[in-house]
Formats: C-alpha cells, sequence, structure tokens
C-alpha cells in the first residue's frame, strides 16, 4: 500500500521504517525538513506540505499523523483539508479518547473516515513491531489491514494461548479493532494507566531493597527522627541490578519493564543520570477522570499518577504548610534527611 506519514518523530520515523521494509510506499511530511530528507535518503517519498503529501497519495487516501498529543487537532486540521470522499485519517498519537470521537463525527461530514489507533512499542517498535488498538469504522479498518500487519509484533510475539489453532485473529497479531471511533484511544489510555502502576510497583519495591541496609548506618536520636525499632533487621546490602537481573528469570513479576530497569540499573546502578523528576503526558489523568465518572475504585493508578506529580516538586507548598503547622503547635523544627 502507499501510505501518508506525518509526524517524523521516535515514533513516526521508526514506523516509516518498518513499512517500508515490508514493501509498502511511504509519503513522508514534518515541520523539521531535516527529518524529511533523512526519511528521504532510505527510500521515502518527501512532502514539503500537507497539500503536497495528499497530491502524492492515491485515492482513497490513507494518512498516518503521529505527532504528539497536543498538535494532533491542528494537524489534523492541516491535512484534512486536502482529503476527501473516502479518504483515510489515522490518528496514532496518545488523544484524548473524546477528542477523537468529536473528529470523527465532524469528518464525517465530508466524507473522511476517521481512525483512532493507540500505539504501544516506543523506540523498540521497528525491530518487535508496535502493538495497535483502533477504534473506527470497521470498513476503513478492514481497508488499511496489509499497514496494520505490517506494523504489529505477529503471532510469534508471544505462545499462542494453549487450545488456539487455525490462522491467529488480528489480537494474536498484536492488532484489535477495539469498537467504534474513539474505543482505540480509550483502551490505550487505560493502557497507559495500567503502565503508571505497574512502574510505580517496581520502583517503590526496589527503593525499599535499596534502603534495606539502614539498620548499618549511624542515626541521631532526636524527637524529629523516628527510632528503628531493631537495626538487626535491616542489615541487608543488597545489589538492586543483580536482584532485578535475577527476577528477569522465571520470576512472577518478569516483564518487559523490568527487562528496560534491569538494563538500566546494570548501565548506572546509582541511577546518576536521572533527576527523578517524572512527567505524565495526559492518560494517566485521563484514566483517573475516567475511572471517577464510571465510579470505578482506581487507588494504585491514582496513587502513581499523583506520585509523578510529586516528583516534580509539586507538592512542596503542602509540605512547606505541614513543616508550618508542625511548629506552630509543637514547637518542632525541620530535619534535612541528608
Amino acid at each position: 500500500m502507499k501510505i501518508g506519514m506525518v509526524g517524523l518523530g521516535r515514533m513516526g520515523a521508526n514506523m516509516t521504517r518498518r513499512l517500508m521494509r515490508d514493501g509498502h510506499e511511504v509519503v513522508v511530511h514534518d515541520l523539521d525538513q531535516e527529518r524529511i530528507e533523512e526519511l528521504e535518503d532510505e527510500g521515502a517519498e518527501g512532502a514539503a506540505s500537507p497539500e503536497a503529501l495528499a497530491a502524492a497519495l492515491p485515492p482513497p487516501r490513507v494518512v498516518w499523523l503521529m505527532v504528539p498529543a497536543a498538535f494532533v487537532e491542528q494537524a489534523a486540521e492541516d491535512v484534512s483539508a486536502h482529503l476527501g470522499e473516502g479518504d483515510i485519517l489515522i490518528d496514532g498519537g496518545n488523544s484524548y479518547y473524546r477528542n477523537a470521537v468529536d473528529r470523527s463525527d465532524a469528518l464525517e461530514a465530508k466524507g473522511i473516515r476517521h481512525l483512532d489507533v493507540g500505539v504501544s512499542g516506543g523506540v523498540w517498535g521497528l525491530d518487535g513491531g508496535y502493538c495497535l488498538m483502533i477504534g473506527g469504522d470497521e470498513d476503513a479498518v478492514r481497508q488499511i489491514d496489509p499497514i496494520l500487519e505490517t506494523l504489529a509484533p505477529g503471532v510469534d510475539a508471544a505462545p499462542r494461548m494453549e487450545g488456539k489453532t487455525g490462522d491467529p485473529s488480528p489480537s494474536e497479531k498484536g492488532y484489535l479493532h477495539c469498537g467504534p471511533s474513539g474505543a482505540g484511544h480509550f483502551v490505550k489510555m487505560v493502557h497507559n494507566g495500567i503502565e503508571y502502576g505497574v512502574m510505580a510497583a517496581y520502583a517503590e519495591g526496589l527503593a525499599i531493597l535499596r534502603e534495606a541496609n539502614i539498620g548499618s548506618r549511624e542515626r541521631e536520636d532526636d524527637a524529629e527522627t523516628t527510632p528503628l525499632a531493631d537495626p538487626r533487621y535491616f542489615r541487608f546490602d543488597l545489589d538492586t541490578a543483580a536482584v532485578t537481573e535475577v527476577w528477569r528469570r522465571g520470576s512472577v513479576i518478569r516483564s518487559w519493564l523490568l527487562d528496560l530497569t534491569a538494563a538500566a540499573l546494570a548501565e548506572d546502578p546509582q541511577l546518576e543520570g536521572f533527576s527523578g523528576q517524572v512527567s505524565d503526558s495526559g492518560e494517566g489523568r485521563w484514566t483517573v477522570l475516567t475511572a471517577v465518572e464510571e465510579g470505578v475504585p482506581a487507588p494504585v493508578i491514582t496513587t502513581a499518577l499523583y506520585e509523578r506529580f510529586s516528583s516534580r516538586g509539586n507538592g512542596r507548598f503542602a509540605g512547606q504548610v505541614l513543616s508550618a503547622m508542625r511548629a506552630g503547635f509543637g514547637g518542632h523544627g525541620e530535619k534535612s534527611e541528608e
């Protein structure tokens, strides 16, 4: 197939490369001309504008937007201005699912079919493939099936469930039509919310392991320090890099995220190359808001989201208020933990 790709960042560029490896023709556009030229050198057809990109595609045109969520609306407006009846516009960014529903309704009036595709795979997707969660018109999904087959990891990415025979289903290959417009981004939103919780659990557990030698350290005894009840129970000098390495082999909590954690600790055991300020790009917030509207308890994901806020210093003023109250009612002074 011939497809247009708008957005040539870490994800869009590698998705383009994976498509070209499998024989698809890709017309590429980005605001950064150097990115266009880099993909042209690898065999893509460059387009200097959305209009030029649309003109280079045969009808019915298929254009995939792979831009950050904050820029999707503008990119969709710019591209759809040059699309028409029967064309397909795909939003592969981490967009809010409600925006996908609204955009689909607006484009439907022009005869343009809109698909929202949640994409997971990160920078490893070029070789490993991308898990794809799709919302929108079923006929449009069928039309781009060759593209989805190429981008997805394939059935060999995981063992087939016991008893499964015959041709693999799309979900076994790594892509799934989840439902009408918005369903793809909804599923991806919850996927990322779960990701927040899993990541937080690994981080907290490893932090506990790292402090397991606290009983061997000298500690001041004063009114501002909670005493350690029995230091002899906390004299384990644990190698967190080695622990994550052993967990990767046969443990119940083994995962790709653990593989990445083990690799990071092996390279930098104290993780001195990281500040500990963790960003959130929206999906965790939207998952928590959705859980509230549905009345579904989601304490793990919610706490993981709040911890990200705290990591960026957003809880500092609340801490200052607490210190002020303690000083007021008990004359307690602040004590540095360093």
